[in-house]
């Protein structure tokens, strides 16, 4: 499955329904598997930095989250193929950042777990299946 951002802060901040807590939390357990693209480490981390500054969460809870992702069975892919997404976003009038979970669930024939009506959409569109829509 990827994992979609929306869905870890969603976690995080407790704003995802009941059942995906028990989805996802079964993949911070380690008793199931996700896969990200790059970018996601980076917007969890900016998403968790705003929240901090708008005073939504404490910086020790924070890193108390950080740390339970890096013992989570989440799997970086670190390159997306560039021109894939680059089409993607182009055809769905998605974000770049966007497009690359799309293009890692195409590429992988995974599952998409996502809260973004937009890239929910798009994934339908292209035939890939969602674990969570809004």
């Amino acid at each position: 499955m990827v994992l979609d951002a929306s869905i870890t802060v969603g976690l995080f901040f407790e704003e995802i329904q009941p059942d995906l807590v028990e989805h996802v939390a079964s993949i911070m357990a380690g008793e199931a598997a996700a896969i990200v693209p790059g970018i996601w480490w980076f917007e969890i981390r900016n998403v968790l930095l705003t929240g901090i500054r708008r005073n939504r969460t404490s910086e020790d809870r924070a890193r108390q989250f950080l740390a339970a992702l890096a013992n989570a069975s989440i799997e970086i892919h670190d390159r997306s193929n560039d021109l894939d997404v680059f089409d993607l976003a182009l055809k769905h009038r998605l974000s770049f950042y966007d497009a690359c979970y799309l293009e890692l669930a195409i590429r992988e024939k995974s599952s998409l777990a996502t809260l973004d009506n937009a890239l929910a959409k798009a994934a339908v569109s292209e035939g890939v299946r969602l674990i969570a829509a809004p």
